[in-house]
């Protein structure tokens, strides 16, 4: 399978597939494909659905499948990067909801739980996200630009709130209060941070959705009655 990203930060992925070849990705994100390449939509089992839905995908995946030679694609649905990440049984990762566009191979996606209460409330990632292991090609979705960092063991990177976009699962995430009530008050960073610590890849992305969708919103007029 060959694969190409194009569209510079309103990226596609387009994928080459050769007769039998298979391909997964979100409902709704194919943007076009070939004739010869046959689409089922499965939900792989209760359990699989709901833990989806507790991380913000959807219920349901595309299962596309290469009958003969062909292009198919799939669109960001945000301006940013997509990102071709290998998996393999020894190093799964953990990424933020939402973050999955499309695999393949035997990949298997599950709700990866912080395992420290204090990382779920307050990190900014939310108490659920997604854990991907097996052994295939992922795809992901990055908010804004992507900066990657390689953590030794024991080393640490405080993050603001929310721009965790990907991390090895080896990482460990925890939280802390900045310190100082006129830094909390007017320092525009809220409460806590994300520490990451190592060892392990970690990538950080520079345009959260939420963080631009709370920077629109003040610009939008609001009618009374």
């Amino acid at each position: 399978m060959k694969y190409s990203i194009t569209g510079g930060n309103l990226p596609v992925v387009t994928l080459q597939l050769e007769a039998g070849e298979k391909v997964m990705c979100e409902a709704g994100a194919m943007s076009w494909m070939d004739r010869g390449i046959e689409m089922e939509t499965k939900g792989g089992g209760l359990g699989k659905m709901f833990g989806r839905m507790f991380t913000g995908e959807s219920l349901m995946m595309n299962h596309y499948e290469a009958k003969q030679a062909g292009e198919i694609a799939f669109a960001s649905s945000f301006p940013g990067e997509i990102r071709a990440v290998e998996v393999t049984p020894s190093n799964p990762i953990v990424v933020q909801k939402r973050a999955f566009l499309a695999s393949a191979g035997n990949i298997q996606m599950s709700v990866f739980f912080q395992k420290k209460l204090g990382s779920g409330i307050f990190g900014g990632e939310g108490f659920l996200m997604q854990k991907l292991e097996g052994q295939g090609l992922v795809f992901l979705e990055i908010d804004g630009s992507a900066h990657d960092f390689e953590l030794a063991p024991g080393q640490e990177k405080v993050v603001n709130t929310g721009y965790v976009a990907m991390m090895d699962a080896s990482v460990k995430m925890d939280v802390e209060m900045i310190k100082g009530v006129k830094n909390v008050v007017f320092g525009g960073e809220g409460l806590f941070n994300t520490v990451l610590t190592g060892p392990g890849k970690v990538t950080i992305q520079s345009m959260p959705i939420p963080n631009l969708a709370g920077i629109i919103s003040g610009y939008i007029p609001t009618t009374g009655k």
